[in-house]
């Protein structure tokens, strides 16, 4: 008996107003020429991600790196088993340039569990489906006016914890232990996780570096997955164990967010056709890139854009916004969150 993660991929959108805060708690159903998505209310527009299902993938949409090669099912645990529980954590692309990404901070994360009554490990992660700058930027397709997306990110789990991965670069240490029961329950948020919160989304967007500034639109990758997975942890009963958790986060600076509309807005046969050129125009510079020189002409295109003019256009919950961008523009930080306290009494294990 086992629980599958389900993968898949996404397409519509969905109305909103003219800002976050005259969105907070408003919703519709939309659909667009493909798929129909409903949006489900949630308490601020910044983390408003569920959907209620996952649509499929394009072909279009191809990854360098076959997403989730060795994944497996979720095992059912006895309930009387005792799991360990340990944060993993390692420079982006470790496999590729290792610590290189780890000098400036850049670090994915993942979750370890070993069970004691098998002596089995296990991963966990959340990832993109189509690499990093896919769900970053959207591929501008000859004949299609919309910018094409594959954006899609999903949950993959695996037995075996790589151990030389995570301890070489980065972090592998114990932060908690559950029952079998505990375990089965978390594998089920899982499953319902994995299949109504399915795109990457690497911006987070505030209004200033202040830590109680405005943040317009929250971030949705791998570090946000964990610390949903150690806040259903907590719920259960889990105790954690007194551990600093540093996560990365990539942050943009704008004054507030002005709404555009989604794809069919702007895209479609009534749309707004200096808008969708705009749109367009902005997100030529981060295509692929084929020599040096073609690089460099670009980034100088993008400060322009992005420095000089105070422009950024957003994609985030199948809809366009316009960021009006402001000093300092761009950060990258690594900064704490405390691991979490449940909502229920502990479980003893």
């Amino acid at each position: 008996m086992s629980q599958e993660l389900i993968l898949g991929l996404p397409v519509a959108g969905a109305a909103h107003p003219t800002s976050p805060t005259q969105a907070l708690g408003k919703w519709q159903s939309s659909c667009s020429s493909r798929e129909a998505v409903l949006i489900i209310p949630c308490a601020s527009l910044s983390q408003c991600r569920r959907f209620d299902y996952r649509p499929k993938t394009d072909p279009y949409c191809q990854a360098r790196y076959t997403f989730c090669p060795t994944g497996s099912a979720v095992p059912v645990m006895k309930e009387e088993d005792v799991i360990e529980v340990y944060r993993l954590q390692a420079p982006v692309w470790e496999f590729k340039y290792g610590d290189l990404l780890g000098h400036l901070k850049i670090m994915h994360d993942a979750v370890g569990f070993r069970s004691a009554l098998t002596g089995k490990n296990y991963t966990m992660e959340w990832y993109e489906l189509f690499q990093l700058g896919n769900c970053t930027f959207p591929h501008l397709r000859p004949g299609m006016d919309a910018p094409f997306w594959c954006n899609q990110g999903a949950a993959c789990f695996y037995e075996g914890i790589d151990d030389a991965h995570w301890k070489e670069n980065g972090t592998l240490v114990l932060v908690t232990t559950i029952s079998g029961a505990m375990f089965n329950e978390m594998a089920k948020w899982v499953k319902y996780d994995n299949e109504t919160g399915i795109y990457y989304e690497t911006w987070t967007v505030q209004a200033s570096p202040d830590k109680k500034s405005t943040v317009w639109f929250d971030s949705y990758e791998c570090s946000k997955f964990i610390l949903r997975t150690y806040q259903k942890l907590a719920d259960l009963g889990a105790v954690f164990n007194k551990v600093q958790t540093n996560y990365t986060s990539i942050i943009l600076f704008s004054g507030e967010p002005i709404y555009l509309g989604n794809e069919t807005s702007i895209f479609g046969p009534q749309g707004n056709k200096t808008l969708a050129a705009a749109i367009r125009d902005f997100y030529y510079p981060f295509k692929p890139h084929k020599t040096v020189r073609e690089f460099f002409v670009d980034l100088l295109k993008i400060i322009d854009r992005v420095i000089l003019n105070h422009e950024f256009y957003l994609f985030y919950n199948l809809e366009y916004w316009f960021l009006p961008m402001k000093f300092p523009y761009l950060k990258i930080i690594y900064e704490e969150v405390p691991l979490p306290v449940g909502s229920k009494t502990s479980v003893g294990v």
